[in-house]
């Protein structure tokens, strides 16, 4: 039966998403139909437990062999096979798991700037009503106590953005050549160049593909009475049968996005204190990787333009930054 030639590994809200839905679109690439079957996050049924909305996110793992190998059956002959689970860089164990089951697939990792996709991920799951503190970094800091309560991987929002440490273990499994890291901000800004050099990497025609779609643009609700109400209510309709509480979650989040303004920027003093949670593991990536990332260590990229940080005096724009993917 089928398995992957290459896998989407990282990093979650680095826009693997809209890569999983260009991918799909080159005739020379088959990827499952399922993005994130998570089929290597476990060695056999995942946990039942976990943050509020985890459970039903664990129901929708495919974690037996025959159903993870379905994903591909339907390939057009001669077809590169592949899927797009962003939490096996993190997961060092799902890492092990795929050298295990598949020694020579193809890797692919795009990062985004650590502040930046802590703030995303926050966003993403307060947007839904999960999130039960409203602020990202507080939100940070409960974090170890989170883990050790067994929430799963995605409101670890610092831990997912430590790659140099992801990195540096995945390279005593694989070789540098079957391992293709990218960020996020080439997919953005230049996404024909970058989809090209992805399809060099894998070996297929190159030209085909030349536009990202953009998936996953989320709403910021406006907080007050409504938006409590409405959070209060999804974080407790996990005691609910699955279905219901699956139908009941995405109406609830309909309505929390439905009047929510754009994700709101990060201030110059939230992403001053959350740059300590990474800075040690940056230089660890530059030294892995032997390219420079110390633009995440500062207030503003190169470019000039505001990553969600303002200098003191100055205003901050809605408008200057465009929607992530």
């Amino acid at each position: 039966m089928p398995l992957p030639h290459f896998l989407v590994i990282g990093a979650p809200k680095a826009g693997t998403t809209a890569l999983h839905a260009a991918l799909q679109q080159h005739p020379q690439l088959h990827l499952s139909h399922v993005k994130e079957p998570k089929f290597f996050l476990t060695d056999g049924p995942p946990p039942t437990r976990g943050g509020p909305g985890d459970a039903p996110t664990y129901r929708e793992h495919i974690w037996r062999r025959e159903d993870y190998e379905a994903l591909f059956a339907g390939a057009p002959p001669g077809a590169l096979l592949g899927e797009a689970t962003p939490f096996y860089l993190y997961d060092l164990d799902a890492q092990r798991r795929i050298h295990a089951l598949i020694p020579h697939a193809k890797l692919i990792a795009v990062l985004r700037d650590p502040v930046e996709r802590a703030h995303s991920n926050w966003t993403h799951l307060w947007s839904a009503g999960l999130e039960p503190i409203g602020d990202v970094v507080r939100a940070c800091a409960d974090e170890r106590r989170r883990v050790a309560a067994g929430w799963a991987h995605f409101w670890h929002y610092i831990g997912l953005g430590r790659y140099g440490e992801q990195l540096a273990h995945l390279y005593t499994l694989f070789p540098r050549d079957q391992v293709l890291v990218f960020r996020y901000r080439d997919l953005v800004d230049r996404p024909a160049d970058t989809l090209d050099r992805i399809c060099g990497f894998l070996g297929v025609e190159r030209g085909l593909l030349t536009e990202v779609p953009r998936e996953n643009v989320t709403a910021h609700p406006k907080e007050g009475g409504r938006q409590r109400l409405l959070s209060a209510t999804a974080r407790a309709a996990r005691v609910l049968p699955h279905k219901l509480e699956r139908a009941l979650n995405h109406r609830l989040e309909h309505l929390l996005q439905r009047h929510g303004n754009p994700r709101r920027p990060l201030t110059w003093e939230q992403r001053s204190a959350l740059i300590p949670h990474f800075a040690e593991d940056v230089e660890l990536l530059q030294r892995v990787t032997g390219a420079d990332f110390s633009d995440w260590l500062q207030p503003r990229e190169r470019s000039g333009g505001l990553v969600g940080a303002r200098p003191p005096g100055q205003r901050q724009s809605r408008n200057g930054r465009p929607k992530p993917l």
